[in-house]
C-alpha cells in the first residue's frame, strides 16, 4: 500500500465540502438538498463511483464550479468520495443538509482553506485516510484576538 497527498487546487473565494458516500444516487440527491437549502446557490458537486463502470458523476448549477468538482473528484479517484463547491455560500449553510442526505457517511473537511487529502492506495484502488486543512497554529489565542474574533463575527452577519 502506498500513502499518497492529493492538493485541492481551488481560487481563494471558493469554499469546499468533501465527504464519503455509498450509492449512485449520491449527486442528485446532494445536488437537491443544496438547492433546496440555499435558492440560487452556485456550486459544482462530483461524485467518486467505485464500483461497475467507476466512472466521475457530477452536477451543479455553475460551469466553473462543475469543471472544478469533476477534475477535483477525478484527481483523488477515491472510492465513494464526493466533492462540493460552493461559491457566494458557506458549508455553513448547507452542511446540515448534506450530512442528511441518506447516502452521506462521514464529511472529511468543510472550508475555505486550501486543502491536501490524504490518500492511502492498494492494488484494489483508493480510500481517503484524512485531510490537511490548512496552516499548522502558530499560537494560543489573547485577549485581543478574541476582541477581533467576536467583532469579526458581528461584522459578516453571524453573531448580533
Amino acid at each position: 500500500m502506498e500513502i499518497k497527498t492529493v492538493k485541492i487546487q481551488k481560487p481563494d473565494d471558493v469554499n469546499l465540502i468533501l465527504g464519503q458516500s455509498h450509492f449512485i444516487k449520491t449527486v442528485e440527491d446532494i445536488h437537491e438538498a443544496l438547492v433546496n437549502t440555499v435558492p440560487g446557490i452556485k456550486f459544482g458537486l462530483a461524485f467518486c463511483e467505485s464500483s461497475g463502470p467507476c466512472l466521475v458523476r457530477y452536477s451543479g448549477t455553475d460551469s466553473e464550479l462543475t469543471e472544478l468538482a469533476k477534475t477535483s473528484a477525478f484527481s483523488l479517484s477515491a472510492g465513494h468520495s464526493f466533492i462540493v463547491f460552493l461559491r457566494n455560500a458557506y458549508p455553513i449553510n448547507v452542511m446540515n443538509a448534506v450530512k442528511n442526505v441518506p447516502e452521506v457517511c462521514r464529511i472529511f473537511c468543510a472550508t475555505a482553506n486550501q486543502v491536501e487529502v490524504i490518500i492511502a492506495e492498494s492494488e484494489q484502488g483508493r480510500g481517503i485516510l484524512g485531510v490537511i486543512d490548512g496552516l499548522k497554529s502558530k499560537g494560543i489565542e489573547t485577549n485581543r484576538d478574541i476582541e477581533e474574533r467576536k467583532s469579526f463575527l458581528r461584522k459578516i452577519g453571524y453573531k448580533l
